[in-house]
């Protein structure tokens, strides 16, 4: 990712996602620092440079998965806006979204664009903020029973909470940004 990319990037994450007061995470601990990633993640002008960032963390680990996805909502953008600009390249992947629970009625799926996907084949889970990792390690158990080979985590922001060491037991973890750039 060129630097100004990630400078870019960076302070959109900064004015629209960093937030400083008191506030209770998901993981039911206290913290000073919120980061709603969801307003970058959807903002149309971070689209296109986390697609390009998540495929250049991709291609500096020598290793490009067939398809990309994750646990709805969080992953959502994310995945799409991977798959978008991969398509401007030599190898577009597939986005998959990994539901919280199985679908009501119909097949009662756990993963949207399954027809996409088949046994073996390599992704990569994507997760816009890494605290505990559970949202992650959902959809790595979810991926991994529908058969697909998880081998990558990749996160946006790392809240240095503990979330690294539980998802690099299950695939490795890179993330673009660490909470201590932020605090």
């Amino acid at each position: 990712m060129p630097a100004e990319d990630r400078t870019a990037l960076k302070q959109i994450l900064r004015e629209l996602s960093v937030r400083t007061g008191d506030f209770v995470l998901s993981s039911g601990k206290r913290s000073n620092l919120y980061i709603d990633a969801r307003l970058t993640t959807c903002h149309a002008r971070a689209m296109p440079l986390i697609g390009r960032a998540f495929l250049d963390k991709m291609d500096q680990l020598g290793w490009r998965p067939s398809a990309v996805g994750g646990l709805t909502m969080g992953a959502d953008p994310l995945a799409s806006a991977v798959a978008t600009v991969s398509y401007l390249g030599p190898k577009p992947l597939n986005a998959f979204y990994v539901r919280q629970e199985p679908k009501k009625h119909g097949t009662g799926q756990w993963i949207e664009g399954r027809k996409l996907l088949r046994q073996g084949m390599p992704v990569a889970i994507l997760e816009d903020v890494v605290t505990t990792g559970g949202s992650a390690l959902k959809a790595v158990a979810r991926a991994r029973e529908f058969g697909l080979k998880v081998s990558l985590i990749i996160g946006l922001v790392d809240r240095e909470e503990g979330g690294r060491e539980a998802l690099e037991r299950e695939a490795k973890l890179v993330t673009l940004f660490r909470r201590s750039e932020f605090a």
